[in-house]
């Protein structure tokens, strides 16, 4: 359990695209000032959020959404060590910790202390050609590179800790965290990892007489893969992009010095326990009863 009273400036951001999202989010802000905390809410997609978030002392983001928030949340909130509360108004719901229909009831739990903060580690990815930084990003889920349009597939020369382990011809390469895990290298065949451990995982798509198993590699190690291709290549942190590649181009990953910091109020088996829901029905069919 944490301090009492630690939230003193509160701010809620909704996903711009959800219906009531905005509702919503004025709505718990009011319940916050009714406890005499300072709060005040907004869009996810605001372009100074991320000044209002590490400039105005923020020390509490309430974000409203599913999955996708909660990574845009993440790549926000990590560099000025804000924790977040995600509140569910989308589909999966992986890693939001309470449904829209509870939040009165739960966030009381807050002024109480009833409450934990999860860490889970972020990556940093770099794009190379030569010696040129092209681009950096801070990653919660994955990088991914692949082929582009064309349906042949790319080769990824892969070294770890600058050591060369392999060449992969395949369809893509998934770089993954632990989060990750669960997404994208999930649905590419990868195991699921506990989401608090700091290591990558490699997955290879549909690859060709390459090595088809899931790699994870130690804490604290690093993966640079470097794309040989005659057609296009892309890559794509987080499921942004795509990112146009060169052949020659690489992708330098590694943990990021930043955590994304959860508030959660289940106890810490919640992971398990709700796994097996998630993948028994997956929401984003419709088909669900």
């Amino acid at each position: 359990m944490s301090d009492q009273n630690r939230f003193h400036r509160v701010l809620v951001a909704a996903h711009p695209q959800l219906a009531e999202a905005a509702e919503q989010a004025a709505v718990i802000a009011s319940s916050f000032k009714s406890h005499g905390i300072t709060a005040a809410d907004g869009m996810l997609n605001d372009p100074e959020i991320r000044e209002r978030i590490c400039d105005q002392g923020i020390d509490l983001f309430v974000a409203l959404g599913g999955d996708g928030t909660m990574l845009r949340a993440g790549n926000i909130c990590a560099p000025c060590g804000i924790p977040i509360l995600g509140i569910n108004m989308g589909k999966f719901g992986f890693l939001t910790e309470i449904r829209i229909e509870e939040w009165r009831e739960v966030i009381p739990k807050l002024f109480a202390g009833e409450y934990w903060i999860e860490q889970r580690m972020m990556l940093q990815a770099e794009q190379w050609r030569a010696d040129k930084l092209l681009g950096r990003w801070e990653v919660l889920n994955e990088v991914v590179v692949s082929r582009g349009h064309s349906v042949r597939p790319v080769h990824l020369i892969t070294h770890v800790d600058g050591r060369y382990l392999t060449t992969y011809v395949a369809d893509a390469l998934i770089a993954a965290t632990a989060t990750g895990s669960t997404a994208y290298a999930l649905a590419a065949g990868g195991p699921i990892l506990p989401p608090t451990l700091r290591n990558i995982l490699l997955v290879a798509v549909a690859p060709h007489l390459s090595i088809d198993r899931a790699i994870v590699l130690a804490e604290g190690s690093a993966v640079t893969i470097t794309v040989q291709t005659t057609h296009q290549a892309v890559m794509s942190p987080d499921g942004l992009g795509p990112i146009e590649m060169q052949t020659g181009d690489r992708i330098h990953t590694y943990a990021s010095q930043h955590s994304v910091q959860f508030v959660r109020f289940q106890d810490p088996g919640y992971f398990y326990r709700n796994l097996t829901p998630h993948m028994n029905q997956n929401p984003a069919t419709g088909n669900n009863r």
